[in-house]
């Protein structure tokens, strides 16, 4: 594994990135990983690892570079009215969709600067507020981003201007959905209603309810971690990304 954390040059400063890739089998094609809430930590720099190891060069941004280089939040960031938790919802408050297309720009032109990356079709994946994201991305560069996935994403249906279901059908690539049975920033109702808009749309791909589970499943530092419903997300994941990076 070669692992490295560099800048990204980004219209509105420098985005600190954790990039790790395979030693052997030649330029890999890239990935997005794009973090939930709580940002950046090891446990997913872990999980950036592992899905490493199966073939792909994975890029972890940090996506409240625009707050400053101190958005590491510690433990407390999980728990109600602790001053860590405090401070990630004032970052995150100010996330939008438009910037982050911004970021993903820079990060497929960083890419194609790299020779030691593949400048082919690129995946991107997104959990929990990086879930609409990652859809977004695969609307916004639809020539280039060939798959994309939303685990537990948040709000996928709404009234706002950019809501992720309004882009679907500009989804060249693949989609895969997931969303968590228990989840109050998903509710089933909205689910179903994003089920039928999907299907509507044209995209291909899939949209996929794991039963018993709650938001977060994937993590396994999470309280509410499941490791059969993690364990079939990267089922999942690494399958997308065979059926469509891989040449």
């Amino acid at each position: 594994m070669i692992e490295e954390t560099l800048d990204i040059a980004t219209r509105d400063g420098a985005m600190e990135t954790f990039l790790c890739r395979p030693e052997r089998g030649g330029p890999a094609p890239a990935v997005l990983m794009l973090m939930d809430a709580p940002g950046i930590r090891e446990e997913l720099r872990d999980m950036a690892r592992r899905l490493a190891t199966t073939g792909y060069a994975v890029l972890l941004p940090n996506l409240y570079y625009r707050a400053g280089r101190d958005t590491i939040f510690g433990p407390g960031v999980l728990k109600d009215g602790d001053p860590e938790r405090d401070r990630m919802r004032a970052v995150r408050t100010k996330m939008t969709i438009p910037p982050v297309m911004q970021d993903v720009g820079a990060m497929l032109a960083f890419i194609d600067s790299r020779a030691d990356l593949g400048h082919g079709a690129v995946g991107t994946h997104g959990y929990c507020m990086s879930g609409p994201y990652a859809l977004a991305a695969a609307a916004r560069y639809p020539e280039r981003i060939a798959a994309a996935a939303s685990f537990y994403g948040t709000w996928l249906v709404s009234d706002a201007v950019e809501s992720p279901h309004l882009s679907l059908g500009r989804i060249k690539g693949e989609a895969y959905i997931a969303c968590a049975e228990h989840d109050e920033l998903a509710p089933l109702p909205m689910v179903d209603e994003l089920r039928a808009l999907f299907e509507a749309s044209g995209c291909a791909g899939e949209l996929e309810v794991y039963p018993g589970v709650h938001h977060g499943f994937a993590f396994p530092q999470r309280w509410c971690y499941d490791k059969l419903a993690a364990e079939r997300h990267w089922e999942r994941l690494i399958a997308l990304y065979r059926r469509r990076l891989n040449p």
